[in-house]
């Protein structure tokens, strides 16, 4: 029996998933690998295998069996699991009635759903173990005012962030730490998938980071555990500007640049 326990990172094919995967191979640690592109999680398991086991598993999180079936293809192989990281996301752009309600049921299972009952599969054995770690990668947006376009993104993130500090606090003084990575504008493939790099390209390159920063921050976040971590300066300050400003002004301040980087039409 594989006496190792793993990190299993969602979304992992490509952009901070991947990053995150890299970090913790580079780290020594075994990973498990998730997303819909089997090629592509096959080949990142065969280069982190130079640093430490990586195991490859193809799942679609917009099925709801899915969470189920990946915590029952570990348990089965013997595969344990003290670090989970829910990264799998994407942005439906567009008004919300632009979209099927489908579209934003898959969303809202992948985003969402599957997020909790992944958390809620594997934290028992972290709890007992007295050691696990839970790295929620969310977004600045959930910090920042809504504006209209992407309506669930902002909103499910806003979730993903109370959600994980709850938990954080639930864990306290048992060796489980859990951290909301809240990164602003990353260079991915994100934008490319949403449609909007044309869009996101006009901003200032001040504002970006690299994923492999954005994933050393958040793996760094969650072993020291903090409960919240916001990637770069210009971002947190973005962050304390939506907490301290009056809230008419800063809708109006995020209003004004939206245009830059979401879709609304």
């Amino acid at each position: 029996m594989d006496t190792r326990r793993y990190a299993l990172i969602t979304g992992a094919s490509s952009g901070i998933g991947a990053a995150i995967a890299r970090e913790y191979a580079a780290r020594g640690k075994p990973t498990v690998l998730v997303a819909r592109r089997a090629d592509r999680l096959e080949a990142l398991a065969a280069e982190l295998s130079a640093h430490a086991p990586s195991v490859a598993l193809a799942a679609d999180l917009s099925d709801p069996a899915a969470p189920l079936h990946l915590f029952e293809t570990l348990r089965d192989r013997g595969l344990a699991v003290d670090t989970l990281v829910n990264n799998a996301g994407y942005g439906v752009p567009g008004r919300y009635l632009s979209a099927d309600w489908r579209v934003h049921a898959d969303f809202l299972q992948v985003m969402q759903t599957a997020v909790a009952e992944l958390t809620w599969r594997f934290l028992p054995a972290m709890e007992a173990f007295g050691h696990g770690r839970i790295l929620n990668v969310a977004s600045l947006a959930g910090l920042a005012p809504s504006s209209a376009g992407h309506t669930l993104y902002g909103a499910n993130k806003a979730w993903l962030i109370r959600f994980s500090e709850a938990l954080g606090l639930e864990m306290r003084g048992k060796g489980v730490h859990v951290t909301a990575l809240c990164p602003g504008f990353t260079f991915s493939e994100f934008h490319d998938v949403n449609g909007m790099r044309e869009k996101v390209s006009r901003l200032p390159k001040y504002l970006w980071l690299d994923a492999e920063a954005v994933a050393r921050i958040g793996v760094d976040a969650v072993e020291a555990g903090r409960l919240r971590v916001v990637t770069g300066t210009p971002n947190r300050i973005i962050a304390a500007l939506s907490k301290y400003l009056p809230d008419g002004l800063a809708r109006a301040l995020v209003a004004g640049r939206s245009r830059d980087f979401r879709d609304d039409g």
